[in-house]
């Protein structure tokens, strides 16, 4: 069984090639290399594609032929929000051209197995804030947007040829299976925080006054390699007949701003005191999911807590500075 990974190089693909690997599975990626390293999946077969480039499905459709593909797992996206806002013609170029290329190239070879990484970006500004798969998709930005018309698109596909496919929306992805696969991306709250930290800044965090009980945003994390797991186990789905299905893949327990800025200070020793400024518009006070329906559909559950995705986030970062590896950092 050979499973192509897109995106496979990168911080998330990465892992997942290690954790399909170890579940048995021969891995190839497919990877442009844009905002990934090729010595992240060292020993794997590697394929450099734009899956934006017009030559890209028949490429494509050759390396799912060349290596006898038996499914997809589709993490490759543009996801700097910012970026996204700045330019949204090219996100969707990307992100949904780039599905696009892959459902072309799947449908023509008979590979019928996907899995799709989508986002709790799809979600919002949800009222209440704990969101489950029924809970309507209102997307507030692009790349929120990308990543709902890549559901309508598998789910198109499913109706049009038969695709079997899982749409896994991710809720805040951190920490590291391995010190050398860290997140070397300056994008979310742990690195922002952990960048900062390194340069003698103080974190900052947006608003305390929000409806929480300590008056910040409130989360949901889950560590990088549980959600590796996550794909082993939707892969494992589709073995079933007629399975697909969308699953949040959280872990059910909201962590806010300064419980997490606690616990990396508590991780790397920092002694320096947060800032606190305004709100940032279009932030919700809460988004977590509640996890049930991966739990008892897919039988998947985090086995990793918040204090282990903040050591081995440390650990990794530490790591990346050891190496010489300076921080990505976004663009718009």
């Amino acid at each position: 069984m050979t499973i192509i990974v897109t995106g496979g190089a990168g911080y998330i693909g990465a892992h997942v090639v290690q954790a399909l690997a170890e579940s048995g599975r021969d891995v190839v990626v497919v990877d442009d290399l844009s905002t990934s390293s090729a010595a992240r999946v060292d020993g794997f077969p590697l394929h450099r594609l734009d899956l934006a480039a017009p030559s890209a499905p028949d490429e494509l459709a050759q390396v799912l032929t060349s290596h006898g593909a038996t499914g997809i797992v589709h993490l490759a996206a543009k996801k700097q929000v910012g970026e996204s806002v700045a330019r949204p013609e090219w996100y969707f170029r990307q992100n949904v051209g780039g599905l696009g290329t892959v459902l072309e190239a799947a449908r023509a070879v008979g590979c019928d197995r996907l899995v799709f990484s989508s986002s709790a970006a799809v979600y919002g500004e949800p009222a209440g804030g704990v969101v489950t798969e029924e809970t309507p998709a209102a997307p507030i930005n692009p790349y929120g947007q990308t990543k709902v018309v890549g559901e309508w698109m598998v789910r198109a596909a499913e109706r049009a040829w038969g695709l079997r496919q899982v749409a896994l929306r991710y809720f805040n992805v951190a920490g590291a299976g391995r010190p050398d696969l860290g997140d070397p991306a300056v994008l979310n709250l742990m690195t922002l925080v952990l960048d900062r930290l390194e340069r003698g800044e103080a974190p900052v965090i947006f608003g305390d006054d929000y409806p929480t009980p300590d008056g910040t945003c409130v989360r949901d994390y889950v560590h990088v390699a549980d959600l590796a797991e996550a794909h082993v186990a939707a892969l494992d789905h589709l073995e079933r007949p007629d399975r697909s299905d969308t699953f949040d893949v959280g872990s059910g327990r909201g962590v806010s701003v300064a419980e997490m800025l606690t616990a990396i200070a508590a991780a790397s020793g920092s002694t320096i005191a947060p800032r606190v400024v305004d709100r940032r518009p279009g932030d919700p006070a809460v988004l977590v999911a509640t996890a049930e329906r991966i739990r008892t559909e897919l039988g998947w559950a985090p086995r990793r807590g918040l204090d282990e995705i903040v050591a081995s986030a440390w650990e990794a970062w530490r790591a990346q500075r050891a190496a010489g590896l300076d921080p990505i950092r976004p663009t718009a």
